[in-house]
């Protein structure tokens, strides 16, 4: 069980690592080219569609697998095998934390700025969104492919 368990804490982080990286190489530089009158929609249209079912299912396994992993008692794992999941486990939860703290709020600003004319012109709305956006992404970028490469090292 606690083979099944850490296989799917890999398989779940790694879809969601490839998921994360695609975004910051293809998606988030191929809207970069648009217009603010297009990039503003467009942004809003991804927000709208990527928290789905199948993608929640995804961002709360990379927390519940690794820690369920955690949980269930292992007779050969070593102490080393259990701190690389503890940190991959650590690295997964930070990711959670910069997307709720932080992308979600930016997510839910450009949202309302849609029909807030106090927010500003198109260019002024993608100013406070983008840049903003961009950083954190790549920061949970980061923790989640280390989330992924830490479980993939306490399986060997």
């Amino acid at each position: 069980m606690a083979s099944v368990l850490l296989a799917l804490a890999i398989i779940s982080n790694g879809l969601y690592a490839g998921f994360m990286l695609t975004f910051r190489t293809a998606v988030m530089p191929a809207l970069a080219r648009l217009s603010d009158d297009q990039f503003l929609p467009a942004m809003r249209h991804i927000n709208e569609v990527v928290p789905r079912p199948l993608f929640l299912l995804n961002f709360f396994a990379i927390i519940v697998f690794p820690a369920v992993s955690l949980a269930v008692p292992v007779d050969d794992r070593t102490d080393t095998q259990r701190w690389l999941l503890i940190a991959g486990l650590v690295c997964a939860v930070i990711n959670h934390l910069i997307t709720a703290g932080g992308n979600i709020p930016l997510n839910n600003a450009l949202a309302k700025a849609e029909n807030d004319p106090s927010a500003g012109s198109d260019g002024e709305v993608r100013k406070a969104f983008e840049p903003r956006w961009n950083q954190l992404h790549l920061v949970r970028t980061l923790f989640t492919i280390a989330a992924f490469a830490l479980m993939v090292g306490a399986a060997l």
